[in-house]
């Protein structure tokens, strides 16, 4: 969220959680020092999910119909769960199939392989195991040969397709067969390789309604403000591609001092009243391909931690790290505010009429037009900014969203949080393969640090704090 002169507010209260324990696959050796006396923090407590904000917890308990402690235990399950996820992925390489979270507080942890070998080593990590026939790789190369063919294949009529991580296969959604077989076929794939499923679901974007904390591009299009962001000296916040091209001015509603009115439609209402001040020029966008752009903000506009939850209440960002598949979020909106659902799929591409949109991330988070570009958060780690979906938040719908992650280091921009972690990317150890603060890194990224070599366990981006012997959640040394 992007405020004039707005104060970042902290929050103190932390709330205590039993957390479960795993033990790592390998004994980590290095001569690296401790980072400090006394024992490193856990996964919960590396990614914020022992001290969620009352306004995820309010909204989990209300979207996904959980208690108050059933809420705060989901979320610190899912943080240990995406450290455990990573450990797994990384001893099972090209025989892993993929790994998802399930039960009423993510309890339960599911990891695939192709070889029944691993079988016992997975369970031993207190995970469940899951032999399948197809690796993840795999069925991401067959994914691609489906992306490569989507130019050539000009119809709405195959709206939809991902990799179905527990069903093990590629899964094309279509309006009718005969263009879902068209597809396939252009693709060089055949029927057995991929499933179809018929949906009468047209994603749309979400763009050009008044919202809870609106921009407006060129004086007409209205979008969601997304995440902050900063580059060197600049800050901004990142927004939805086709909110907007390079090039293009942004004006904005200053709601400061609206925070503590209950309705968001009201404020927006509000804006739609009120004299737009000047605020800032969209520095770079993709769109169709990805769907991601990033607005540079003047000087009047201070970018913040902060993102609106419901009635107005702010939470904060403390990073990026991604959740696994199964795992809570949150959006916030300029229309709808602020709801929650699951993650479906990760890596999915829609057709919308504008064009192909490829690396989404599907979701039952509800949405409606006017809440593009808005955030997504995990507990307190950023996700993404909205695209589209189908559907409403009265009868329920389906959204996705533009990982936060690819978006960074794409436009080489740094995510703020509540840390206040600001600076420009600058090497760590020096030369290359070194660990760098601000730099995104994936699952299995090998890192040196202070002599020693790191394995990534979850894609986030680094800040000065995560460095990888202080945080075993992101790092598992080699």
């Amino acid at each position: 969220m992007v405020h004039r002169h707005v104060p970042t507010a902290r929050r103190a209260a932390v709330i205590a959680l039993g957390t479960l324990v795993l033990s790592g696959i390998c004994s980590a050796a290095g001569a690296e020092p401790p980072p400090a006396p006394g024992p490193l923090p856990s996964a919960a407590r590396t990614v914020g999910a022992d001290r969620p904000s009352p306004q995820v917890l309010r909204a989990l308990q209300r979207d996904l119909e959980l208690t108050p402690a059933q809420a705060a235990e989901r979320l610190v399950n899912e943080a240990e769960a995406g450290s455990w996820a990573g450990r797994l992925r990384n001893a099972l390489g090209k025989r892993f199939a993929g790994a998802w979270v399930s039960g009423t507080t993510s309890q339960e942890l599911t990891v695939a392989t192709t070889d029944s070998a691993d079988v016992a080593a997975i369970r031993g990590q207190g995970a469940k195991a899951m032999v399948v026939k197809e690796s993840l790789a795999g069925l991401m190369a067959v994914k691609k040969k489906l992306d490569a063919a989507a130019p050539r294949v000009a119809t709405t009529d195959t709206p939809l397709w991902y990799v179905d991580v527990p069903g093990n296969r590629v899964v094309v959604e279509a309006h009718s067969r005969s263009s879902a077989a068209a597809f396939v076929k252009a693709a060089g794939l055949s029927g057995k390789r991929v499933a179809v499923q018929m949906s009468a679901d047209r994603p749309r974007l979400l763009e050009d309604v008044v919202g809870g904390d609106p921009y407006y591009v060129n004086g007409s299009i209205r979008c969601s403000v997304g995440l902050s962001v900063t580059r060197a000296d600049q800050q901004g916040f990142a927004t939805a591609g086709h909110c907007g091209t390079a090039g293009d001015t942004t004006t904005g509603f200053d709601q400061a001092d609206q925070a503590d009115q209950a309705d968001q439609a009201d404020q927006a209402d509000q804006a739609d009243q009120a004299d737009q001040a000047d605020q800032g020029t969209f520095q770079a966008s993709t769109f169709p391909g990805k769907d991601m752009a990033w607005v540079g903000v003047n000087s009047d506009w201070t970018a913040t931690a902060d993102v609106r939850g419901e009635s107005g209440q702010r939470v904060q960002v403390a990073g990026s790290v991604e959740a696994l598949l199964g795992a809570s979020v949150c959006r916030s909106g300029s229309t709808s505010g602020w709801h929650c659902g699951t993650i479906q799929q990760h890596g999915t591409s829609v057709r919308y009429p504008e064009g192909v949109v490829n690396g989404l991330t599907r979701t039952t988070v509800c949405a409606e037009p006017g809440d593009s570009g808005g955030p997504y958060l995990w507990g307190a780690q950023a996700q993404g900014i909205t695209s589209g979906g189908t559907g409403d938040c009265t009868s329920g719908g389906t959204t996705y969203y533009q990982p936060i992650n690819p978006l960074l280091s794409d436009f080489g921009l740094i995510l703020r949080t509540a840390s206040d972690t600001t600076a420009t990317p600058a090497p760590q150890d020096g030369g290359a393969g070194g660990w760098t603060s601000g730099r995104v890194y994936g699952v299995g990224a090998t890192v040196n640090h202070n002599g020693v070599r790191y394995q990534c366990l979850q894609t986030h981006q680094a800040q000065g704090s995560w460095t990888p012997a202080a945080t075993p959640a992101l790092w598992q040394r080699l």
